[in-house]
């Protein structure tokens, strides 16, 4: 038992350092550009929800230590952290494009460094991967929200679709199933924070970022229809909704494999 709770103690730690270095993050971003209210409020919250999340999903995970895949990915989302604030501010006064952008690109960059590391160093886990997945996603919606003020409130459902999907898994259990492996799924997955990056960096024609967004639009819609379509036309054949795979799949696992696209 005590040395459960020096683990949990230490993973706790890294969490906070974790949080630390969001709020400095988000001073640093406040002394250069003068960040007003909103972008130092959302920024906080983000840095306190990211904080209270991971913390409570380590102490209920049992990881013996965080792992350097996992601080790879926090940094990830220190970077969305600051994006965030960057994105928020931007509805009180002209937001730094040059930052905003140079943020979101080292976060996409580092995208699928984190489970490199973790594969490298026998380190790979359910919420480390949840975890990488999940910033992935929030950095889109954060994405849409500052496209959306150039193309209009549709370029939203990019960012939120995945979210709509999870949600309607907990009204038709049948999209729970596991998805077959796709590298279409993935390239899909990988085009938005690209698409989403080049029109909010606003160095294209106004006509040019409108046809890059809707691109990404309707290749998304596509994956997610492939994707639902399959899952209703197999949700009768018990090939992954069946009683002996729910019991045999942790929760956490489930919801895992429904992020992964």
């Amino acid at each position: 038992m005590a040395l459960n709770n020096t683990f949990d103690a230490r993973l706790q730690q890294e969490t906070a350092v974790g949080a630390g270095v969001q709020i400095l993050l988000l001073a640093l971003l406040g002394s250069a550009i003068g960040m007003g209210p909103a972008g130092w409020l959302t920024g906080l919250v983000f840095a306190f929800a990211t904080w209270a999340v991971l913390s409570r999903a380590l102490h209920r995970s049992r990881l013996s230590s965080f792992g350097p895949a996992n601080r790879v990915t926090l940094g990830r989302a220190t970077l969305v952290g600051g994006v965030t604030a960057l994105v928020a501010d931007s509805f009180e006064s002209s937001p730094p494009v040059t930052l905003l952008v140079g943020l979101t690109a080292v976060a996409l960059l580092l995208d699928g460094v984190d489970g490199k590391v973790a594969r490298r160093t026998g380190t790979s886990s359910a919420l480390g991967a949840r975890f990488d997945m999940e910033v992935d996603a929030f950095l889109i919606l954060v994405l849409s929200v500052y496209v959306s003020t150039q193309l209009g409130p549709w370029v939203l459902l990019i960012g939120g679709m995945r979210y709509a999907f999870v949600a309607a898994a907990r009204v038709a259990p049948w999209l729970n199933a596991q998805l077959p492996p796709s590298f279409a799924r993935k390239t899909v997955a990988a085009l938005q924070g690209v698409c989403l990056l080049l029109a909010g960096a606003d160095l294209l024609p106004h006509t040019a970022n409108l046809g890059i967004v809707l691109l990404s639009l309707g290749s998304l819609v596509w994956s997610f229809g492939r994707d639902v379509l399959w899952l209703y036309g197999n949700s009768g054949t018990g090939a992954g909704t069946g009683a002996e795979e729910t019991a045999a799949v942790e929760p956490l696992v489930r919801e895992l494999e429904l992020a992964a696209r």
